[in-house]
């Protein structure tokens, strides 16, 4: 007679929940009870919800002004005199004589603009930054900082995510995990984006190996600032509320058979976020509410910064509703020729609302509690290729660029580090990219090596393997 099938085989019970119930010792029951504890203290308690710092700062929030394409440290906060003596003469790199064969000869550029010292600080910055240097004495310039790509998506990626190749949270995917969010009702993370999204796509602000819903919510430049955050037309919120509890329960159901797809979890409360949302975006977004003062103080209504000013004036609004981490994105810095042109029209349209955000924020006793962060993916060349005799530019730089801080503890009307005669490399206070992400999560009461997340096979961090705070850039 053929043997009676056992339990477990007729059950066919996945391997997967196999496993995880052999889980269940002593040591997961007690985390079990533990989270029970702290869910009946705080039954409001989620994967966003507000978290303490891991030491005393003062920033609570974090800006972070990408300027993307790199622009170049030698024309706009770092002066080489010594470009002036050498312009148009033949480069060698290391000293080296080029061979005849080689093509493309390639001289040395100064800069076409002019530069002054600002504020008391005396901090350099070239003229052409009109506004900005009316708040000077608020900036922490870094002329130390080191990447590895001159690449524009994975120098991207590096200086977003701490990895040249994609796939890692972002800076802001990582603060939003350790701090979590202070509006329950609005995305803790979200970035403003240019037209045409930055090299290497919207993987710039991905939540990586996180849980889903520390991700960034990218707002579109125009039109509906999120695509269905509406309702269908004749659906009203009270049957929309009943359908979401529905789906809700559906999806409990569901995740109690499957306890280890934290994938679901996130769907559903993503699902709820964007139910509060259509109530709370319409009215941030709305600077129908700003005085023509402050419009103007951002240059909203006329060209060329209306673009750049509107972000950042929506940058205010959003910190001031409780968003943790907001990302600008200001493209086309990539100035391989027409420097003079390209750079020059850059600067004119985000130095006037960079200003303002500033001074706007210090107005409203905000820029304390604020951190600042402004920077490209690299540096750029003291040298180029010469076009028609004119066409003076600069190529990438990973080993030297201009960085500046504001806000939230940094050390304002202090210039760190140094690049050398040329601005080719960085050659004081040097520090890769690592020890600046290290720094930036330090200002925000965060330390690299607390903030962990487990995936494939070990614990993974923002800078990739550790990193040194650097100090001299924290007052």
């Amino acid at each position: 007679m053929p043997q009676k099938q056992s339990t477990l085989s007729a059950a066919r019970v996945p391997r997967r929940d196999v496993l995880y119930g052999l889980g269940a010792s002593l040591g997961s029951v007690a985390l079990t009870a533990m989270m029970a504890d702290d869910l009946a203290a705080n039954p409001n308690a989620g994967p966003m919800s507000p978290k303490p710092q891991h030491v005393p700062a003062k920033a609570k929030r974090c800006i972070f002004l990408m300027m993307e394409g790199g622009p170049s440290h030698l024309d706009t906060f770092d002066p080489k005199p010594k470009l002036k003596q050498l312009h148009l003469k033949e480069f060698n790199r290391a000293g080296k004589q080029k061979s005849a064969m080689e093509s493309g000869k390639r001289y040395y550029v100064q800069s076409p603009f002019d530069f002054k010292q600002a504020g008391q600080s005396g901090a350099e910055m070239a003229s052409n930054w009109e506004h900005l240097a009316g708040v000077a004495d608020e900036l922490c310039f870094y002329r130390g900082c080191q990447v590895d790509s001159v690449n524009h998506p994975t120098a991207m990626y590096q200086m977003n995510c701490g990895n040249r190749f994609g796939g890692d949270p972002a800076m802001g995917a990582w603060v939003t995990y350790g701090l979590g969010s202070i509006n329950q009702d609005l995305p803790g993370f979200v970035v403003l984006p240019a037209v045409s999204y930055p090299q290497g796509g919207s993987a710039n602000w991905s939540n990586g190996y996180l849980p889903a819903q520390f991700q960034g919510t990218a707002l579109r430049p125009s039109g509906s600032p999120i695509l269905d955050l509406d309702p269908p037309a004749g659906i009203p919120r009270q049957q929309q509320r009943l359908n979401l509890d529905l789906i809700a329960e559906l999806n409990r159901r569901h995740a109690a058979k499957h306890p280890t797809h934290q994938d679901l979890a996130a769907r559903m409360s993503n699902y709820e976020l964007a139910f509060r949302m259509q109530m709370q975006v319409p009215t941030v977004l709305d600077l129908s509410d700003e005085t023509e003062r402050t419009l103007q103080l951002y240059g909203v209504n006329q060209e060329p910064t209306r673009t750049f000013g509107r972000k950042c004036l929506l940058a205010r609004k959003l910190i001031e509703n409780g968003v943790r981490f907001v990302q600008l994105y200001h493209g086309s810095w990539d100035s391989h020729d027409y420097i003079q042109r390209a750079h020059g029209s850059l600067v004119r349209a985000v130095d006037q609302p960079i200003a303002a955000l500033i001074q706007d924020l210090k107005d409203r006793g905000l820029l304390d509690s604020t951190l600042i962060v402004w920077c490209g993916e690299f540096g750029r060349s003291p040298d180029n290729g010469v076009r028609g005799g004119t066409a003076y530019g600069r190529d990438h730089n990973p080993n030297a660029m201009s960085i500046w801080l504001a806000g939230g503890g940094v050390k304002a009307g202090h210039t760190i580090g140094a690049t050398d005669e040329t601005g080719a490399e960085a050659v004081e206070n040097v520090h890769h990219v690592r020890d600046l992400h290290v720094t930036l999560l330090r200002l925000l009461g965060l330390d690299d090596n607390k903030l962990t997340y487990y995936h494939a096979g070990r614990f993974k961090q923002l800078s990739q393997f550790g990193g040194k705070v650097i100090d001299e850039l924290i007052a």
